[in-house]
């Protein structure tokens, strides 16, 4: 069975004092060897003792938390708002910085300190390293003789690199290639990112393609004195990447000096600034953070919650929607669980019940196909089987999760995701904080689980990740115990081919947008093991783990 273990679960850090105090706890790879300072003397940027791991570009990963870390605070990435309207559509693309420069530069100084200044809450911060191509034997040769030129064009994978930030900047959910620096290939496993307010692309090459400078908002160049380069490139290969001081000599001679002249140096006519000294230079970064984020506030807050209450609903229920049959049966565990006098224990009883009838009504919907078997008395049975590559269920964390063993019971080897959506108490918006989908969900029938639904904000939001991973709409099933009408209106507006299940359909809201007559003010108190109500509470019973990222999104 594909299903995921709670103890490889990813821990999202979020900006509160409690977070913040998990969030120490957490290791992350030192920044890659590129000192700040252009000022710094060469003296101070020789080569040093002691190794230091390369941190990786791209992006944040399962051994990089969702957050980054500075001299004075803490950044967090998790937390994401919606990122579409009330029509299910993305409301605004990413913000795209290029930050390009010769080797060692100080690319990535500039880069995260623009991403500190900025204080947004979803950056994604990618690195041209991550799109070199991987070299034939022949090649491999010449890198090992440091005969292979890694600073020309040719070297890295434009068309990839293309496709994969069009993508991210239309808020899909990308795969990045990890490189391997040593093996000069792309290892086997590749990251996957998704979602950003903010994207920052750095590398040599970022301004040398003219597909990748049309999805630049803006252009930076960081020009840095060619002595303070060549030093920072000797420490860099000589303590990170294991190469002997001739070699690197040999290297920058050959191939980095002249691709510089020839073919990085040109482009910076085409910057919108040029940062001088790099990252020591605080008045250039000072002025690209004000206009990056005069451009941010270009695109009104969202208030999609109350945007959505605020719509009167007066057309009929949509043809989506199924209502599981209303039998005396259903009738009489609807009585029991809506009783606020049931004791705990019964209504975990009767909720299952409940929730096995749900699921069994949903699998209905799936398409099946007809067959003929063999039965053993010797004689053909014309059957029906599902006719599909695979099904997956997906819990909206917190409740969602409880209709899992449901799901588990009546659909063998079934493959489980989450997703975690909470409520902003400022904004009284739903944030997606974390998810964990697996592998080629593109191709499933999705059975998107969540015990209720008010207004359909956090439905809809799980319904969008969805569809950014590639999942075909009308191959998405949303599955709750109970819904407002008001929430089955809102997704089924915005996502008019996803199918709607629910065991009842009530009709008002109260102020606090809880369902009325409802099941309860808060099903979780009353429901088994899902009673923490935050991230602290997820972290502190082992739920989620402090050693993954919010970003690390699949599974086996």
């Amino acid at each position: 069975m594909c299903g995921i273990n709670r103890a490889d679960w990813g821990y999202p850090a979020r900006a509160d004092p409690v977070q913040m105090g998990m969030a120490q706890r957490k290791q992350q790879k030192e920044a890659a060897s590129r000192p700040s300072g252009a000022g710094d003397s060469l003296d101070r940027l020789l080569p040093h003792t002691g190794t230091h791991r390369r941190k990786s570009a791209t992006s944040l990963s399962k051994t990089e938390p969702p957050l980054l870390r500075t001299g004075t605070r803490t950044i967090y990435t998790a937390g994401r708002p919606p990122w579409y309207d009330e029509h299910g559509a993305q409301s605004k693309e990413a913000f795209v910085i290029g930050l390009c420069g010769g080797s060692a530069s100080g690319k990535t100084t500039v880069s995260n300190k623009i991403i500190e200044a900025l204080d947004v809450p979803w950056v994604v911060l990618l690195s041209m390293d991550s799109f070199y191509k991987g070299l034939s034997s022949e090649e491999q040769v010449l890198a090992a003789n440091n005969d292979y030129n890694f600073d020309h064009p040719g070297a890295f994978d434009f068309e990839l690199l293309v496709a994969t930030l069009r993508k991210l900047k239309q808020g899909k959910s990308v795969k990045i290639p990890v490189y391997d620096f040593t093996t000069h290939r792309r290892q086997k496993d590749w990251k996957n990112v998704y979602g950003a307010s903010v994207i920052i692309l750095e590398g040599i090459m970022a301004f040398a393609d003219k597909e990748l400078l049309q999805l630049l908002d803006m252009k930076i160049f960081v020009d840095t004195d060619s002595d303070i380069r060549l030093v920072r490139r000797l420490r860099r290969d000589i303590t990170v990447r294991g190469r002997d001081i001739e070699g690197v000599i040999k290297q920058y001679n050959k191939f980095v000096k002249p691709a510089f002249e020839q073919y990085i140096e040109p482009t910076m006519r085409l910057a919108d600034i040029v940062v001088p000294r790099g990252g020591g230079n605080m008045v250039a970064i000072d002025l690209i953070v004000q206009h990056v984020q005069s451009q941010l506030e270009e695109h009104p807050v969202l208030f999609l919650r109350a945007l959505l209450a605020s719509v009167q609903q007066t057309q009929p229920l949509p043809q989506t929607l199924s209502v599981l049959e209303s039998t005396p049966q259903v009738r009489g565990l609807h009585t029991i669980i809506r009783n606020k006098e049931t004791s705990r224990d019964e209504f975990i009883f009767y909720s299952k019940r409940l929730m096995r009838l749900l699921i069994e009504h949903a699998l209905t919907f799936l398409p099946s196909q007809g067959c003929v078997v063999q039965t053993p008395q010797g004689h053909q049975y014309e059957g029906r089987r599902y006719n599909g590559s695979g099904i997956t269920g997906v819990s909206i964390l917190r409740a969602g999760e409880t209709m899992e063993p449901a799901l588990r019971a009546v659909c063998k080897d079934v493959r489980i995701g989450k997703i975690l959506i909470q409520t902003n108490l400022d904004s009284g918006e739903p944030e997606l904080h974390y998810l964990r989908l697996p592998k080629d969900i593109s191709e499933d029938h999705v059975i998107l689980m969540d015990s209720t639904v008010s207004t359909g904000a956090a439905a809809m939001m799980a319904v969008r990740v969805l569809l950014d991973h590639e999942v075909q709409e009308d191959k998405i099933m949303l599955v709750s115990l109970l819904m407002a009408e008001l929430g089955v209106h809102s997704v089924a507006y915005a996502f008019p081919k996803v199918k709607i299940i629910t065991t009842a359909v009530d009709k008002n809201l109260d102020q606090f947008f809880h369902v009325t007559p409802g099941i309860g003010r808060q099903f979780n108190t009353r429901r088994s093991c899902t009673q923490i109500f935050s991230l602290t509470g997820y972290y502190e019973c082992g739920i989620i783990n402090d050693s993954e990222s919010i970003l690390e999104e699949e599974t086996g």
